[in-house]
């Protein structure tokens, strides 16, 4: 958000991200986005509230943020060697007009072959804490990947092209008329 002008603030929700009992995961990503956004919204009523939950999916497994270091040890195992697909949703929100717009994005990720050992290094780094499908693809974990199909920003957490074109939806963000940069708050 910083790199076309936008001031924000991270106000993390009070939400769950815990799948339903059958619940595809394109279905959760969206509804997870949808309630986090609702909810930071339900407290901050005058504020656009953006918000976004992704997930990885891999031989139909649904892959979310591992909840220890052995876990993300299993997790990329089960990737190393293979295409995985990255879906991210992201929710607009304005609770006091009653706005919201919504985007899911889909993103072909193909990991190197990896021997236990690199993915025990990894994990060490402890940037596989808190990441879907237990990497970070704008640090470290961009080692893990040999190839990417699609949005790049999307595997990071936000897809901004399609978050940029849903700030312009709501008349938050336009094309800057004059200065440095590509974009200026609208009004």
């Amino acid at each position: 958000m910083r790199s076309i002008g936008v001031p924000f603030r991270v106000i993390p929700s009070r939400i769950e991200e815990i799948p339903r009992p059958g619940e595809a995961p394109l279905r959760f990503v969206r509804r997870a986005a949808r309630e986090k956004g609702e909810e930071v919204s339900s407290r901050h009523p005058d504020a656009f509230v953006i918000s976004a939950d992704t997930v990885v999916v891999v031989g139909g497994r649904l892959l979310g943020k591992p909840t220890d270091r052995r876990e993300a040890h299993r997790m990329l195992s089960l990737l190393a060697g293979r295409e995985h697909r990255v879906h991210t949703a992201a929710c607009l929100v304005q609770e006091r007009r009653g706005y919201m717009d919504e985007t899911c994005v889909t993103t072909r990720v193909r990991f190197r072959p990896l021997t236990g050992r690199e993915i025990a290094a990894y994990t060490r780094t402890g940037e596989c804490d808190d990441k879907a499908g237990a990497y970070a693809a704008q640090g470290a974990g961009n080692l893990l990947i040999e190839r990417i199909a699609g949005s790049f920003t999307n595997v990071v957490g936000l897809p901004m092209t399609q978050t940029l074109a849903m700030l312009q939806r709501a008349r938050i963000l336009s094309v800057a008329r004059s200065g440095s940069g590509w974009y200026e708050l609208a009004g």
